[in-house]
């Protein structure tokens, strides 16, 4: 797939336009309500249909395969984003009404970030073949951690780096002004929502680190990893007020994305040696769609009924705890 320098410019024209819209969106500090959530996350999801389809009728069937598949993979992994983004928010106390701009500022970090390590990453594979190969065993190693790892909590408050931007930041504890820095006992302190962004933002780094060799798998055309990226973070905002009360109903997803981060790799892997070695079989992309939607259906369903059982049964209801 070529793609010409305008539809370049084009692409990142509608996107900074669509960042520009949930930037106003979330300019005003208040509660999102799910109405809201639910009206936003539809219109950026339909906008990622329609370029899906735009992609499907101009570029052929494998490019719109590539992009669905990739929207997919990248919309799932945003969404594992989500219930960590719902720990920092609880452990800093951030306030309900100034959630949202917290939210906008992840996104915006997620995807300046993205945008930096697809650059590195489309240079790294055009150049090196054997980065697949990194690739997969990193992707391998993350979807077993990722397994095994599943119904931790992160601890997010005694973070390594938050503990360090405490000793060198004077900081407050009051966090109902909703800014980032305050005046109090006469010099500027730090709040806890710029502990909370902070914090969100280094999140973004370890999830770019697990989305960005996750779509290499499915696409190398950079095109298609970066528009992507763009589309699955759009909307991220909108969609965590949509889905905070069903992320803990999501009680395998984990599973599922180890699953698929695992496929993934093997995939880069077997890619890797068939161009090495022309007879070790590599997976064709309509297996790789279906094993995508496959998972990420089963993986839901089974989660949906098992909150459904849990929910029936009050014996078997988890005790929750506040996390701040």
């Amino acid at each position: 797939m070529t793609v010409p320098l305008w539809m370049w410019l084009a692409s990142v024209a509608g996107i900074v336009t669509l960042i520009s819209v949930d930037l106003w969106q979330s300019r005003r500090p208040h509660e999102v309500g799910f109405r809201e959530a639910a009206v936003w996350s539809a219109v950026y999801v339909a906008a990622a249909l329609l370029f899906g389809a735009g992609v499907l009728l101009t570029s052929g069937t494998q490019a719109g395969v590539q992009f669905f598949s990739g929207y997919l993979v990248e919309k799932s992994l945003s969404i594992d984003n989500l219930f960590v983004f719902a720990v920092v928010l609880a452990q800093f106390g951030v306030p309900a009404r100034h959630q949202a701009r917290v939210l906008m500022i992840g996104v915006l970090g997620a995807l300046v970030l993205r945008g930096a390590f697809i650059a590195v990453g489309a240079a790294a594979v055009q150049r090196y073949a054997i980065t697949f190969l990194f690739f997969g065993a990193f992707l391998i190693f993350t979807g077993v951690r990722l397994f095994r790892s599943h119904g931790e909590q992160p601890d997010i408050r005694n973070s390594r780096p938050i503990r360090l931007l405490r000793r060198i930041v004077p900081m407050t504890d009051d966090s109902s002004s909703g800014r980032l820095l305050q005046r109090a006992g006469g010099r500027w302190k730090a709040t806890p929502v710029l502990l909370a962004t902070a914090a969100i933002l280094a999140v973004d780094i370890v999830f770019a680190l697990d989305s960005i060799p996750a779509i290499f798998g499915i696409t190398d055309n950079a095109y298609l990893v970066f528009t992507t990226n763009a589309f699955a973070l759009l909307g991220l905002r909108a969609l965590y007020f949509l889905m905070i009360g069903l992320l803990d109903r999501l009680v395998y997803l984990h599973y599922g994305l180890a699953i698929l981060l695992g496929f993934i790799g093997v995939k880069l892997v077997l890619h890797y040696l068939h161009t090495v070695w022309a007879a070790v079989p590599a997976i064709p992309l309509p297996l790789s769609m279906a094993v995508i939607v496959a998972t990420l259906t089963a993986t839901t369903v089974a989660s949906l009924l098992r909150s459904r059982t849990t929910t029936s049964d009050p014996a078997k209801s988890p005790v929750t705890t506040d996390a701040g």
